[in-house]
């Protein structure tokens, strides 16, 4: 296979009916679908300018509108559902899921726009552009957060991308929210550390009937247990369990080894979570695939 092709005919098989097809109508000649999507992976794999892609994937300019194109109108995202619901049919999907977060620093070129300053970021309308456009200034300077729930081999069922400054733990519920997997919403536990013990997480997951297994920071153990008989018993946690939570880490691992994605080249939010989201479906297409 060339290196620049990067999908398998199997894969393609997969993913081709969701993509824009030719209407027929007079006019410029349609774009091969197929050409213009694995662009779009090269330049992320890659992370180079726009501008200097390949000639062999056609003008730079038309693979560039079918990703912001895409990104907008969820096609990633009805892919990825699709897939995460066909894997669900064939009993490929582990519904115990993990969930953390990672930074991606923002090249000076990302940051070339007007953005309200320590504005919400946009996690309910996931294809909506928010305010801040998911830049935010952390410890390493601006940067965007990435918040995932992540199935038990680390495959990715919910991306959200937010400032750099946001916490993970209020994204907690959000993400929770937004799972669904063909009919299922609910999964069978759910592994997070630290960061995501609170009141309102653990009450969330008992009101779903979700085993949450999340590890109990220091200070909310000294402070339940100053609090004597009054700090009520201590969370339950599953030390083995909370051991899988790992595959989250790998699947950051995986998902910045596309350069693009390990630094933000993008200055619109939802244009880079569409790339988090077509790594997504690469991986869930090799997980499908005869691909290893």
């Amino acid at each position: 296979m060339s290196r620049f092709q990067l999908l398998t005919d199997d894969q393609w098989a997969l993913i081709a009916d969701y993509l824009p097809a030719p209407t027929g109508r007079r006019g410029r000649p349609f774009s091969d679908p197929r050409q213009m999507i694995e662009g779009i992976i090269y330049r992320y794999r890659t992370g180079i300018a726009w501008r200097d892609l390949p000639e062999t994937f056609s003008k730079w300019q038309t693979v560039w509108t079918w990703h912001r194109r895409l990104a907008a109108d969820g096609t990633w995202d009805a892919i990825h559902q699709a897939l995460t619901a066909f894997a669900a049919q064939n009993d490929r999907v582990d519904f115990t899921v993990s969930v953390d977060s990672t930074i991606a620093r923002a090249h000076q070129h990302a940051t070339n726009i007007s953005r309200v300053k320590k504005g919400s970021s946009n996690y309910k309308d996931l294809l909506a552009e928010s305010p801040d456009h998911a830049l935010g200034r952390s410890r390493g300077g601006l940067s965007t957060k990435t918040h995932q729930l992540v199935d038990g081999r680390g495959l990715p069922l919910v991306s959200i991308c937010t400032a750099g400054q946001d916490g993970d733990s209020p994204m907690f519920a959000p993400l929770v929210e937004h799972l669904k997997v063909g009919r299922r919403t609910r999964p069978d536990a759910v592994l997070g550390d630290k960061a995501y013990s609170s009141k309102a997480n653990r009450a969330l997951l008992r009101s779903r009937r979700i085993e949450a297994v999340i590890s109990e920071p220091s200070d909310q153990q000294r402070h339940r247990l100053r609090r004597g008989s009054k700090g009520g018993r201590p969370p339950k946690f599953d030390a083995i369990k909370y051991k899988g939570r790992n595959v989250i880490e790998r699947g950051y691992a995986r998902l910045k080894q596309w350069r693009g994605l390990a630094t933000r080249y993008d200055k619109l939010g939802i244009v880079y979570r569409a790339a988090v989201v077509l790594n997504g479906v690469i991986a869930w297409l090799q997980h499908l695939s005869d691909t290893p």
